[in-house]
């Protein structure tokens, strides 16, 4: 007797839905969808993508609006400079944002992921439609990647790839426009190749990352590379708003001619929600690690409650808990704990921005330098400075000595230092020997411009031993 051991309803838990049973890729060809939401989705995403690729040519201040150069540490958010000594606002930053999306998951879910993630942008809004042009729609594709290679199906795979690298181009280009700025990649895309074979390898080498990735990879992006659905686990609960399936009303499923004779739900088993999704799961499964919240889903269930006149809603927006009890609260105990620790950061931030100067000046004696006898009554060390202009001008720095008498003489040119830029040079310190009472004064250094007081820093001054 063969006892036959009964498959869990969890089980598709256990594999993922882009790989079939002998573990081999299992292509997701899904459906074009229409839609109310889609449509919301489709504008967030023409923007975005107007954004990304005119970024480079948006300037504020003469400085383009975004350009993260980490060959030259310089970094410009939305017109604001940040420079190494910045690191400290960059770094809670980043950990205000950390917490941002944490809290933001933890109440919404993945809803990120649909709307404004760039591989879904990208993926659903730019090369999947133009696949859709090119190749027809699901159940097209399917058909001709099935049969064997003849003229229809060689130049529609032709065209659709060439197309794909060509944008893929475009925007490796325009990526690497945000890393050393748009000026420097026209400089050596037009005028000297060769001498920057550099650039163009990077430039080739995102190109075929971005074309790998749209045209093979696609929605494995999201279920095996990217870490923030992996998070799903520690950060979603009953309370979260998901994209869910509502059990409770549409269970048990029945086909439409059943709905008037048996005991069904409102589910008419159609399989709609299925086909549409582009990384090929169930809805009605549960929460899953591969839903990234498109909302396919829903436009496609809303659809056909429309045409079967049933309410719209059976797949939602919507927690556990509001499905199962019909109550909606999203707030407990860690959205309430990470929401006072945003706040507390963002005050944090918000203060470091306020007091953070407009210049940032280091002067140092120069090292293992001694004083020098300047003339017959004074004496002088030698000192270097380093000026960051934060401002979004042209400045000039005046060095003055503060609590001595004394004077400041440059060595070599003092030019100003335009914005956004870094300066350097060396000067003189030298005070009369009376005012020195031991081998090492402290003593003030003022920076003027425009002759106000900027900041004051403090330096040590060395002398003769015989002053101790």
């Amino acid at each position: 007797m063969t006892i036959k051991t009964p498959v869990s309803q969890e089980s598709f838990r256990d594999k993922l839905t882009t790989v079939d049973a002998t573990g081999k890729r299992a292509w997701v060809y899904s459906k074009k969808i229409k839609g109310r939401l889609f449509n919301y989705r489709r504008w967030v995403a023409v923007f975005l993508m107007l954004l990304f690729y005119t970024g480079p040519f948006i300037k504020i201040h003469g400085d383009p609006i975004m350009l993260f150069d980490f060959l030259q540490r310089k970094f410009i958010i939305f017109g604001i400079t940040f420079w190494p000594q910045d690191f400290h606002l960059i770094l809670i930053s980043f950990i205000t944002l950390i917490v941002f999306v944490t809290l933001f998951t933890v109440i919404f879910g993945r809803i990120f992921c649909g709307w404004v993630c760039p591989q879904t942008i990208f993926m659903e809004f730019l090369f999947r439609q133009i696949e859709y042009v090119i190749e027809g729609d699901r159940a097209a594709q399917r058909r001709r990647d099935k049969g064997p290679m003849n003229l229809d199906k060689f130049w529609r795979k032709s065209i659709k790839h060439v197309v794909f690298y060509f944008i893929s181009f475009i925007t490796a280009i325009t990526f690497l426009s945000y890393l050393i700025g748009f000026d420097q990649v026209k400089h050596f895309l037009l005028n000297d190749p060769i001498g920057h074979w550099g650039g163009f390898a990077g430039l080739f080498a995102f190109a075929g990352a971005f074309y790998f990735i749209f045209a093979f990879f696609r929605e494995q992006v999201c279920t095996i590379a990217c870490p923030y659905g992996r998070l799903q686990s520690v950060l979603v609960d009953k309370k979260t708003i998901l994209v869910a399936y509502d059990y409770k009303r549409g269970e048990p499923r029945g086909p439409l001619r059943l709905q008037t004779t048996a005991n069904t739900g409102d589910c008419v088993n159609c399989n709609s929600c299925v086909v549409v999704c582009p990384t090929g799961i169930d809805i009605r499964n549960g929460t899953q690690m591969e839903c990234v919240n498109c909302t396919a889903c829903m436009d496609a269930c809303d659809a056909v409650m429309s045409k079967i006149n049933k309410p719209k809603g059976l797949i939602r927006y919507d927690s556990e808990v509001g499905i199962s009890t019909g109550k909606h609260s999203i707030f407990n105990t860690r959205s309430i704990a990470y929401s006072a620790v945003l706040t507390l950061l963002l005050i944090f931030l918000a203060s470091l921005f306020m007091f953070r100067g407009n210049f940032e000046v280091t002067i140092l004696r120069a090292s293992g330098s001694m004083y020098q006898n300047f003339g017959s009554d004074s004496l002088s060390n030698i000192y270097t400075f380093n000026l960051v202009n934060k401002t979004n001008g042209t400045i000039d720095v005046v060095f003055q000595i503060e609590s001595l008498p004394g004077r400041i003489q440059y060595i070599g040119d003092h030019s100003a230092v335009e914005k956004g830029k870094m300066g350097n040079g060396t000067f003189l310190v030298i005070l009369p020997t009376q005012a020195l009472h031991s081998s090492q004064t402290t003593f003030q250094i003022g920076l003027y411009s425009e002759g106000v007081l900027i900041e004051t820093q403090e330096s040590s001054f060395v002398g003769p031993s015989s002053l101790d």
